[in-house]
């Protein structure tokens, strides 16, 4: 698909949770709550075309991963998560 539109939920180290783009010099956003964050993150993803939403954990390891329509998604009969 060549789609590369991904979205990464990160924590903020002043608190809160900031929506990153790989290699970019900003944010693409910033909500007080995890939850927040993920729902933007999916927002922002799909308003662009779909891709790839992977959500971090306090410790910065990966928690969860979510294709947003209309992703390529890898592995989908396996994907329950969501």
């Amino acid at each position: 698909m060549g789609n590369n539109n991904r979205r990464d939920v990160v924590p903020n180290p002043d608190g809160g949770w900031d929506i990153t783009a790989p290699g970019a010099a900003r944010r693409s956003g910033h909500e007080r709550t995890q939850a927040d964050a993920e729902r933007r993150a999916k927002q922002i993803v799909g308003n662009a075309g779909g891709g790839e939403v992977v959500t971090h954990g306090r410790d910065g390891r990966i928690r969860s991963k979510d294709t947003v329509a209309p992703g390529n998604d890898p592995n989908p009969p396996r994907d329950r998560e969501h």
